[in-house]
């Protein structure tokens, strides 16, 4: 028996939340639904005009692998989160919020000087969110920041998308991936973006090297990877590249694959506020599911309920007892 469940890999953002405007967007040359990388001075102008215009809705830890590993935590799974932090008042608040969650992490071996990650999260009134994102110190993700005896004592190796932007992400990635595989954990990927299997396809490449035991996507993600022009024929491709999959649909549901058999499990009713983390939190409970005895159906029941309840509020994670309650219905 492993120590954890899932062991995650990614970029460290503490998100801000505002709600804006369609012409906002369009005004401030801002593509909608995307993920766009910005230097810092580019965050202190837009946040200033987004706080003065709107007002700061909500401030969470985030990025799209924390999401995830902070789920599974929720559900009662056992997790390990490997980030980087700068030694700051934002990277004291994330260091906490990970603790706070019963997520183990490499953050008590010391933080350097810098600046933490930030992500401006922009909600239109379609629920749609658009991310301007400036990096900071999680540009430098490394191999430095790997824990070895965790990945060791891990089910899964997890891995963001948005960890395509780096050269060294991808070279720890390589890494982990190489000691995961020597101790019989499995590797789970998510596309995590459209705008990464757009613009880093190679770097997303890199990352699924010879393959992965299981894929996150959603529909637009698996479109644009695969080039096909129908759900059907995309998943046909996505099975070449991992050995089973699950396709968010949005309202459609989900497509999932174990391995042998694919089927489409319906989601559940929402009115539908606030997007953003929706599908990090189909992730983390689809991987507590599977790694606690349950079918991959079962899982994507419970993946797709915890998602309805997320993108009903505004945040990207569940809160109070939201976790307990879908686990309720669903396990």
């Amino acid at each position: 028996m492993k120590k954890y469940d899932v062991y995650g890999l990614g970029n460290a953002l503490v998100d801000k939340e505002f709600e804006v405007t369609d012409e906002f967007l369009q005004a401030a040359g801002i593509q909608k639904g995307m993920m766009a990388l910005i230097e810092e001075d580019q965050l202190h102008s837009l946040l200033k005009s987004l706080t003065d215009k709107f007002g700061e809705k909500k401030r969470a830890s985030g990025g799209s692998a924390a999401n995830t590993i902070v789920t599974l935590s929720q559900f009662g799974g056992k997790a390990f989160y490997s980030c980087k932090v700068a030694n700051d008042d934002i990277g004291d608040f994330y260091s906490k919020d990970l603790k706070d969650a019963n997520v183990d992490s490499n953050l008590d071996d010391g933080r350097d000087q810098g600046t933490t990650g930030r992500c401006l999260v922009m909600v239109t009134p379609d629920a749609e969110r658009t991310m301007n994102t400036f990096l900071g110190i999680t540009t430098n993700l490394s191999e430095k920041e790997l824990n070895e005896e965790a990945i060791k004592n891990s089910s899964y190796l997890y891995i963001e998308g948005y960890l395509s932007t780096s050269d060294t992400a991808r070279a720890a990635v390589k890494k982990a991936r190489a000691i995961a595989k020597q101790n019989n954990a499995k590797t789970a990927l998510t596309f995590s973006d459209p705008a990464m299997v757009q613009f880093f396809r190679e770097g997303v490449d890199e990352l699924l090297g010879d393959g992965v035991d299981l894929l996150f996507c959603n529909e637009d993600e698996a479109m644009h990877y695969t080039g096909k022009k129908s759900i059907e024929e995309a998943a046909e491709s996505i099975k070449i590249i991992a050995k089973s999959f699950a396709i968010t649909l949005g309202s459609k549901g989900a497509l999932v694959f174990d391995g042998k058999v694919s089927s489409i499990v319906a989601s559940f009713p929402a009115k539908a506020i606030d997007t953003n983390g929706a599908g990090d939190t189909f992730s983390g409970a689809f991987l507590y599911a599977i790694t606690h005895g349950h079918s991959y159906e079962t899982a994507a029941r419970l993946a797709n309920l915890a998602a309805s309840k997320v993108v009903a509020k505004f945040g990207p994670r569940m809160e109070g007892n939201q976790a307990q309650e879908v686990a309720g219905e669903i396990l």
